[in-house]
């Protein structure tokens, strides 16, 4: 039996941006915004999730930048990692959830992996993009990290999804950003994961090459 779809790949991309920009409220975002927003939508291919999402001023600014300059990328898990469009970047993201040394202190301290990684992560998160997409316990951790003082990134991408501790992570990152002198990009609520979060990092890769849609 013989099915009718389309296999055009621009094809496809060009009409799912047209439906996404026809369902979707951008009104009041920025040429930059607009693009993660869309990014976002067609992640999850839910076009009132728009209203979730939240930008720091200067956030697609500041991640840009930094973009340009081949910052260090920090995944807070190899899902968020690989969902980074390769042919845009110039070195490997970075993820160290599976060391075996992040395994050990998360051991020996009584914590999740993912808290224990933000440990690893210092020399590198000056002015870098940190993208959490899963867990709440290392966005949690981050914060703590600035708030005494640590590095802070060019930009947070906090979108990890779940029931315990991600909308309230998530809101945390929101209503201190200002306070702790950072710049972000969330989705505020339960919604979230790898996939949108890898997402929102890569419509703005994709503004720096000029691909707009």
């Amino acid at each position: 039996m013989p099915f009718e779809y389309e296999a055009n790949p621009q094809a496809i991309e060009q009409e799912s941006f047209r439906q996404i920009r026809e369902l979707t409220d951008l009104n009041g975002l920025s040429r930059e915004q607009q693009q993660v927003v869309m990014r976002i939508v067609h992640s999850l291919g839910i076009p009132d999730i728009a209203s979730q999402v939240r930008f720091s001023r200067h956030a697609c600014e500041n991640g840009m930048a930094a973009l340009s300059q081949q910052c260090d990328i920090i995944c807070d898990v190899e899902m968020v990692k690989q969902g980074i469009t390769k042919r845009m970047i110039s070195k490997e993201p970075l993820c160290f959830l599976n060391n075996t040394k992040v395994a050990e202190y998360a051991k020996k301290n009584n914590e999740t992996r993912s808290m224990a990684a933000v440990s690893f992560w210092q020399e590198h998160l000056a002015d870098s993009v940190v993208i959490i997409g899963n867990a709440p316990t290392a966005l949690f951790r981050l914060l703590e990290n600035i708030e005494q003082g640590g590095p802070k990134p060019a930009l947070i991408i906090g979108m990890p999804v779940g029931f315990v501790g991600a909308k309230e992570s998530k809101q945390a990152l929101w209503d201190s950003h200002q306070q702790l002198g950072i710049e972000c990009i969330t989705l505020l609520g339960r919604e979230g994961g790898s996939a949108v979060s890898a997402a929102t990092c890569n419509a703005l890769l994709r503004c720096l090459r000029g691909e707009y849609y």
